[in-house]
């Protein structure tokens, strides 16, 4: 691995770069925030999939095009004289020691439970007016589920054992299968989203992303789908002509190819 000198030097390459790119390149020269927002986001969802992927190489690339984004944002940033790059670094830095009181302070934790704990309580007294103000508006709804619940539970808002939760969910089932008999299509949403939320709290529980569990079944059904789609082609035969018991049959083929 590099030393601490050589990554310095990096980052200071890419600055320059970012200095000289923002200088001379029409493209770059007329981004804004507003229009690479859209990028970054992007940007993030790649380096995701190939987190998920478990492919390093990927995750060190895609992690490149997002620390452009930052050095980015931040050139901007300085062109206005309202912040630069070592200003993003001192406010995150000043952040991570006000929130890790047990490391920079006198403050005593047991266990990953306490430091989350701690963590929210200092939001609050930071000026925060709830928990959920760091959650964003934009994002998935699975995401934003699993993010709702890991920051009420840090305030203590939280089930005791992974049994009471399955439990909820059990209920959340009944009721809308109850509103699915009625025929009720609002009240069928409604409990729908909640047999979801459950869920995604009795993930938790068991320490599963709900997340990631979910894009790994996406990927997991693609590649099946694309299995049969090609045996289906090497028949010369387009799906729509096949019958369910004959795409069954490479279907189950599929699954010996991705668990």
């Amino acid at each position: 691995m590099n030393s601490r000198q050589d990554q310095l030097k990096a980052f200071d390459r890419l600055l320059t770069i970012m200095d000289e790119l923002r200088a001379q390149c029409p493209w770059d020269k007329k981004q804004t925030m507003e229009s690479l927002r859209h990028l970054t986001i992007e940007e993030t969802y790649e380096l995701g999939d190939a987190i998920l992927d478990g492919n390093l190489e990927e995750v060190k690339k895609e992690l490149g095009d997002v620390l452009l984004h930052i050095a980015f944002y931040s050139k901007i940033g300085s062109e206005t004289n309202d912040f630069d790059i070592a200003d993003v670094c001192h406010t995150i830095c000043d952040k991570l020691i006000h929130r890790h009181p047990h490391i920079y302070g006198d403050v005593l934790v047991e266990n990953e439970e306490d430091v989350k704990r701690n963590w929210e309580n200092l939001k609050l007294k930071e000026g925060k007016t709830s928990v959920l103000e760091g959650v964003p508006q934009s994002l998935p709804a699975l995401v934003k589920a699993n993010r709702i619940q890991e920051k009420v539970a840090g305030v203590g808002f939280d089930w005791e054992a992974p049994n009471q939760v399955w439990d909820k969910v059990q209920e959340e089932l009944n009721e809308f299968k109850a509103e699915v008999t009625a025929g009720n299509q609002d009240a069928m949403e409604s409990e729908f989203g909640d047999v979801l939320f459950s869920m995604v709290n009795y993930a938790r529980f068991l320490g599963i992303n709900p997340e990631n569990a979910l894009e790994r079944t996406n990927k997991k059904f693609s590649k099946r789908f694309q299995y049969l789609e090609g045996k289906a082609k090497s028949l010369n035969k387009p799906l729509k002509d096949m019958t369910l018991a004959e795409m069954d049959v490479f279907w189950e083929e599929a699954k010996q190819f991705s668990k």
